[in-house]
């Protein structure tokens, strides 16, 4: 890459931005002349923002990388609601990490000191893949995420438009389904009545079986239609659930419809949450100002950064709205810059989806992986997002036009 113009005065300069997909996940990795890398990491759904990264990557070079605000005004316009917000995203990562590392510390102290020692996570992720969709089979799925050996306090399973019911279900909606790019997503329908009862059917199976010991959040879209939404909202209300997720808007959906979310979060009693999607902190301004929804959950990774999570999160709790931060899914890296984050956040933070390496390998590879206890994680200390590559054992798993990246 050749040099930008109106270099950085700073000690340390951007020298390469590199990009690898290790596994199905596209890496960051920002070179200094000072020696000092950081890292950034985007889930295995979007291996195709690679080449993003790469141009993205021209306008850094000569950057003070621990000038992360000043730094990111060369790149912020160039992204978009997921998944393009998710190259700027990570980038971000990788410019925090720098700055830890070159001042010693925790990005958590950078981003303001941290407010809890624990942060509580909510498991999203670690569920089992359902084939069948009865109320008996959804008992038994969150039977196993409440043994999980972590310990969560709370639970969130994927239903109606956020499943395979929908494929499963005869008649699951007035009319024909169209078929869409993204699976969690089909043509907004009207629910038939028999789909509405049985999606009821199956939230009461799953309360049965976690009781009051282990709060229960539902996925449900994008894909219902306002009424529907309305009716499902309302009679779920008698189980106290966590929050009701993306019922309107969500997955891939380029747009917030705060004025349709208002309408469904003033006709029920149950939390409506959305935001996973949502790039910058302008595009969450009308959620949050006119009380849209009662919870939102932004993606580190496709919200622009962790200083635009924090910021978001700040404005929410000002409004009276709470934060649950959707996890980057299927990344170490991303569960490593979450701990930093949600260590800064005020006391509207709930809990953030605890994000699993997949596969498996990637905690042979990676240093310093936050683990769960009880249902929470404790804050390091180590400089930076705290997680380090095992680069030699790393190596191993780099595509061919990918193995000079850890030069």
């Amino acid at each position: 890459m050749s040099p930008s113009t109106n270099q950085g005065d700073g000690l340390v300069k951007i020298t390469d931005v590199r990009c690898a997909v290790i596994g199905k996940n596209p890496i960051v990795r920002i070179l200094t002349d000072e020696g000092i890398d950081g890292i950034g990491q985007i889930e295995s759904s979007k291996p195709y923002t690679k080449p993003h990264v790469l141009h993205l990557g021209e306008f850094l070079i000569g950057a003070d990388p621990t000038d992360v605000e000043r730094t990111m005004l060369r790149i912020r316009q160039r992204g978009a609601f997921k998944p393009w917000g998710a190259a700027v995203s990570a980038i971000e990562f990788a410019l925090w990490d720098i700055a830890g590392k070159s001042a010693g510390l925790p990005v958590h102290k950078l981003l303001g000191g941290k407010v809890r020692d624990r942060v509580l996570v909510y498991n999203g992720n670690k569920r089992t893949r359902m084939t069948s969709f009865s109320p008996e089979d959804f008992a038994e799925n969150v039977r196993r995420m409440k043994a999980e050996p972590e310990g969560f306090k709370i639970v969130k399973q994927g239903i109606a438009f956020h499943s395979g019911m929908k494929y499963e279900i005869p008649d699951f909606i007035y009319g024909e389904r169209q078929p869409v790019a993204n699976n969690y997503q089909v043509t907004r329908g009207v629910l038939t009545e028999r789909s509405l009862r049985h999606i009821v059917a199956c939230v009461e199976a799953m309360k049965a079986e976690l009781g009051d010991e282990i709060g229960l959040a539902l996925d449900c879209g994008p894909g219902f239609v306002l009424p529907d939404a309305i009716k499902l909202a309302r009679a779920l209300e008698h189980l106290d659930l966590m929050w009701l997720e993306d019922m309107l808007t969500g997955d891939y959906i380029p747009y917030v419809d705060a004025d349709v979310y208002r309408e469904l979060t003033t006709s029920t009693s149950v939390p409506i949450h959305t935001g996973e999607q949502i790039y910058l902190r302008n595009n969450f301004k009308s959620l949050i100002e006119t009380n849209a929804v009662r919870i939102i959950g932004p993606d580190p990774c496709d919200i622009g950064g962790l200083a635009e999570l924090k910021w978001v999160a700040e404005y929410a709790a000002l409004h009276g709205v709470l934060m649950a931060p959707h996890g980057t899914l299927d990344g170490v890296i991303g569960l490593a810059a979450l701990v930093q984050v949600c260590a800064t956040l005020p006391d509207n933070y709930i809990a953030f989806e605890y994000p699993t390496g997949d596969p498996a390998w990637w905690y042979d590879i990676v240093e310093g992986v936050p683990t769960v206890d009880e249902g929470s994680i404790a804050i390091g200390t180590r400089p930076g997002l705290g997680v380090t590559f095992k680069v030699e054992a790393a190596k191993q798993y780099l595509l061919p036009e990918d193995e000079r990246f850890f030069d």
